[in-house]
């Protein structure tokens, strides 16, 4: 497909790589089964993101010195974990599981489990969902994710998309059932016909790897529309990706990309929001802007992306949309190197520095881990 193709195919890999197509071991995201006496758990708080910006799409925060966001702001939150979709009863499928999804809502895990098991045994597809989220996350029970898989199976097999979706992942990992890429494409297919954005990102995926190259691209670029067209960040960031670089089929529009970015960025994703940065300092896809492209910068930094903490050094030590400080530049790359990322460009300007902008820089260094 000759050197664009191929750079393409690099860039759209780094984005998506991001955002795995398996589920996530549910192990890490595990709740303490409650004690013999439940008492209510509030519920989980919603999916992290960034404060939200009102105006144009391409607008950014204005001189952000201490951004509004979360401590660490990673990557959007998966569907494997707790926090995210806890009190949305369509995930189970159609209709709310009334008094289990109620107690479930209310923290109430075990109660929750023993309204919802009878229910998913006698062919309830909703409770099924729900007893297989419950199992998979440890929520009120022992985590058991072969158990889990199976409630997910049965609700697949009902035309559940959240179902279709995670049951489709598990068969494709083939670690808590038996291996099948064939079914667990259809099944992804069946859960991105039926609404799920999730699903929509992913079978994008499975689009792209079937056929590298531009073909996969322009076969995955609709179901990446669709996953941003829902809000999910991580289809907003691939569309972006691929108007970015553009494909035999979509022209190269780096107005309408930098629209995307803001989009993903506005969500939370730290990747989406170190690349807008840099599109507003160099001008790309629309006016520049120095201090917007530092403000997201920031954000990224604060948020743990370490590409992001060394591109604010050198927005510090250049005084580009912020007033020049060698300190804290010094500081943020210190922080950046701690990670294991090492810049020639920085670490000549670091050799410039005296011992007392080493000491200085070494105490802000301190205060950010």
């Amino acid at each position: 497909m000759g050197a664009k193709s191929a750079n393409l195919v690099c860039a759209v890999a780094a984005v998506l790589a991001a955002f795995p197509l398996l589920m996530q071991g549910a192990t890490a995201q595990t709740v303490p089964a409650p004690a013999a006496q439940e008492s209510p758990v509030p519920p989980a708080p919603a999916t992290s993101q960034a404060p939200s910006v009102t105006s144009a799409p391409t607008d950014a925060p204005q001189h952000l010195e201490t951004p509004q966001t979360t401590p660490k702001q990673d990557r959007p939150k998966l569907a494997s974990d707790p926090a995210a979709d806890i009190v949305n009863p369509t995930r189970f499928g159609k209709g709310a599981v009334d008094e289990a999804f109620g107690a479930y809502q209310r923290g109430l895990y075990k109660t929750a489990y023993n309204l919802a098991l009878p229910r998913a045994e006698n062919g309830d597809g909703a409770a099924q969902v729900l007893v297989a989220d419950m199992l998979a996350r440890g929520l009120g029970i022992p985590v058991n994710l072969p158990e889990s898989a199976k409630w997910y199976g049965k609700a697949a097999d009902q035309g559940v998309p959240e179902a279709q979706f995670r049951y489709g992942a598990i068969l494709l990992q083939g670690k808590y059932a038996p291996k099948d890429p064939a079914r667990a494409k259809t099944l992804m297919k069946a859960a991105a016909d039926g609404g799920n954005a999730m699903a929509q990102f992913n079978y994008g995926q499975i689009l792209m790897q079937e056929h590298p190259g531009s073909t996969g691209l322009d076969s995955a670029y609709p179901w990446f529309l669709k996953a941003a067209a829902q809000g999910l960040p991580d289809g907003s960031y691939a569309v972006s990706q691929i108007l970015a670089n553009g494909t035999l089929a979509v022209p190269r529009d780096d107005a309408r990309a930098r629209e995307y970015l803001a989009k993903a960025a506005n969500r939370g994703y730290d990747t989406a929001q170190l690349d807008l940065g840099r599109w507003l300092v160099e001008g790309r896809g629309g006016p520049r802007d120095y201090v917007s492209g530092f403000g997201w910068t920031l954000r990224a930094a604060v948020g743990g992306n370490v590409a992001a903490q060394a591109q604010l050094a050198k927005l510090y030590y250049q005084g580009l949309g912020v007033e020049g400080d060698s300190v804290k530049a010094a500081a943020w790359y210190m922080v950046a190197r701690r990670a294991g990322l090492t810049d020639p460009e920085l670490d000549s300007f670091m050799d410039g520095l005296d011992d007392d902008q080493i000491k200085a820089a070494l105490t802000e260094a301190n205060k950010m881990r």
